[in-house]
């Protein structure tokens, strides 16, 4: 009976070795996990472009002189700015100078001219009058009254004729001045001058109907800005003019600046049927933007649709499949059920399930991160 009772004792002994040893040395190790404390704050709900979208400009001028001839001066140059009707280039302009001169010379011939033929028939009205006298006196003929008659008639018409021919001339000389003005292009706006593709003493000329030739001037206004940028289909409906947006560039990360939807395309595109876009436009709040945002950078809108401010959140990152996430509760985790509210790519609103100070797990690409799992926090986010 004692080499039962000892060999008992010495298997209980074992065991206990044994639940030691799995409690102590071969006991897992706790899993390392970066979690979020459970905070109040701003959750909004929006929708981004699909696609990069591109700053633009509401003022850009492109522009050729409207005639052919040879470049005499272009006083500005690449990256200058420029004010309003200011010259920018101007073209030789001696023969439309001398085609001025003429129609001026032709006007004033005309406008002798006209004069003459109207003192004329100023005299031959006199002479019809003075022919009726007489014909009543039975002092000339019916023959001499009617050629007195005809005479009058025809040099009215001279007069006409010559006054028809004053406007022309004058027409002529318009015509004259307004293509000597082509020979120089002036500022539309206050702008800066992005480029100039000829120089003094080439020939240019005006791009023949059908046929494409670069400008020689390029002019932006760097003081209207604005970004044009596409939307997935899916968020046509979600959209509407004035809506708040959020707008970042790649060239200014950690930054963005406050603007208003203020364009929503008409039709949706399907050049690409796999991806169709909405084209829509934001501008930028009223304020100072920094000189180096230029036009042609790239550029991402956020359309803020609605948002809550001091609401429990978390990132979004960290809600799972089926509304669930996991807390750290007396070192292990916890799967707890939630209702999420409004979302964004940040941060999720959550309705009920968690309280201010609750751990939710954020470190979800591990694959040891499941519910009832020994962890160890590691790292502790607060936004």
């Amino acid at each position: 009976m004692n080499r039962w009772l000892k060999r008992a004792v010495v298997l209980a002994a074992v065991v206990l070795v044994i639940v030691v040893l799995r409690l102590t040395v071969f006991r897992p190790k706790p899993v390392p996990v970066t979690v979020f404390d459970v905070a109040r704050g701003r959750v909004e709900a929006t929708v981004v472009n699909s696609r990069a979208g591109t700053i633009k400009s509401r003022h850009r001028s492109q522009m050729s002189p409207g005639v052919s001839g040879l470049v005499a001066r272009i006083p500005v140059r690449k990256g200058q700015p420029a004010r309003h009707g200011q010259v920018l280039l101007q073209l030789d302009d001696r023969q439309y100078q001398a085609q001025v001169t003429l129609a001026e010379r032709s006007l004033d011939a005309a406008r002798a001219s006209a004069d003459e033929a109207c003192l004329n028939a100023d005299q031959a009205e006199r002479d019809r009058l003075r022919s009726e006298d007489l014909f009543a006196q039975n002092l000339i003929s019916d023959q001499d009254l009617d050629t007195a008659r005809t005479r009058a008639e025809v040099t009215r018409a001279g007069c006409v004729a010559a006054q028809a021919q004053i406007r022309q001339s004058a027409a002529s000389l318009d015509e004259a001045r307004a293509t000597l003005a082509q020979t120089v292009i002036t500022a539309p706006f206050d702008g800066v001058v992005l480029d100039v593709t000829t120089e003094v003493g080439e020939w240019i000329s005006p791009s023949p109907p059908g046929v494409f030739i670069p400008p020689v001037v390029d002019l932006i206004d760097p003081t209207t800005l604005y970004v044009e940028a596409p939307l997935d289909e899916a968020d046509v409906a979600k959209v509407t003019l004035d809506l708040p947006v959020r707008i970042t560039m790649d060239a200014f990360r950690g930054r963005s600046f406050p603007g208003t939807l203020t364009y929503i395309s008409s039709f949706v595109e399907t050049t690409q049927e796999e991806n169709r876009t909405l084209t829509v436009e934001a501008e930028f709040a009223p304020g100072d933007l920094p000189a180096n945002v230029l036009p042609g950078l790239s550029a991402d809108i956020e359309v803020i649709l609605d948002a809550r401010d001091d609401v429990i959140r978390i990132p979004s990152y960290a809600l799972m499949e089926g509304d669930r996430v996991l807390l750290v509760r007396d070192g292990r985790l916890r799967s707890v059920p939630v209702t999420p509210g409004l979302h964004n790519w940040e941060y999720t609103e959550i309705r009920s399930g968690l309280a201010v100070g609750d751990q939710v797990v954020v470190s979800l690409d591990r694959q040891d991160v499941v519910a009832g799992a020994r962890v160890e926090v590691i790292k502790v986010q607060t936004k």
